[in-house]
């Protein structure tokens, strides 16, 4: 009904069933709040999960990047792996684990001073033990302290074996090879994780022996020896 000039008119009917429009920017907020109520969230992965989820598609990613660079697919990319693995367990295998750089102060004498003949006898246990690392220590150290036994080197704390040998090639020139080889092989045991075994240590054996035999060579560029 409307009125018109004081007559009431007859108007269109008013609908219920008309839907009532909400605005869609209320709408979308009213729909967050609803959703993040906890009762929405109780099956939820947790932090640690979630992020274990993220970096195994990132490490998938990788691979399927990689697999599809490969020649091949993914299984040129495993043929590539296995590869690299093989080449790295060569390299180990002829070079050994990287060498440590020596510490400072004695490191040929590890214990305190011994006797030559007290470090061929530990040496001659180690061998009859099968310990072949051992045994090429002891040996080299008895041949260092021999040496300075028989005065042809001076005792000098922390010598390393490299030394030894360099000094006492000098005098016994005959052997400057076998004792450069016997410290390259004590060092190898020692600082870079390589293994010794029985033929090694009978190099290192012959050598002390041979050097028991042998005369120092005089040098006469030194001050204070007879002509």
């Amino acid at each position: 009904m409307r009125a018109t000039g004081g007559t009431i008119t007859a108007g269109p009917p008013i609908r219920d069933d008309v839907p009532v429009e909400t605005p869609r920017v209320p709408a979308r907020e009213a729909a967050e709040r609803e959703l993040s109520k906890p009762m929405y969230h109780e099956n939820d992965p947790n932090l640690l999960q979630r992020g274990l989820d993220r970096f195994w598609e990132w490490v998938g990613s990788i691979f399927d990047a990689a697999s599809a660079a490969a020649p091949g697919g993914l299984l040129g990319l495993l043929v590539i792996f296995l590869v690299v693995l093989a080449v790295i367990g060569a390299l180990w295998w002829r070079l050994g684990t990287p060498r440590r750089t020596p510490t400072t102060g004695d490191s040929l004498f590890a214990e305190g001073p011994r006797t030559a003949a007290e470090h061929r006898a530990a040496a001659a246990r180690h061998a009859s033990a099968g310990r072949w690392n051992q045994a090429v220590q002891e040996r080299m150290r008895a041949i260092v302290r021999s040496l300075e036994e028989r005065t042809v080197l001076d005792p000098r704390p922390g010598r390393t074996a490299d030394e030894a040998a360099a000094e006492a090639g000098r005098s016994l020139p005959a052997h400057a090879d076998e004792l450069r080889s016997a410290a390259r092989t004590f060092d190898d045991v020692t600082y870079g994780g390589r293994t010794a075994d029985e033929a090694a240590y009978r190099r290192v054996e012959e050598l002390d022996v041979s050097l028991e035999r042998t005369k120092p060579a005089l040098d006469l560029s030194s001050p204070g020896t007879p002509a």
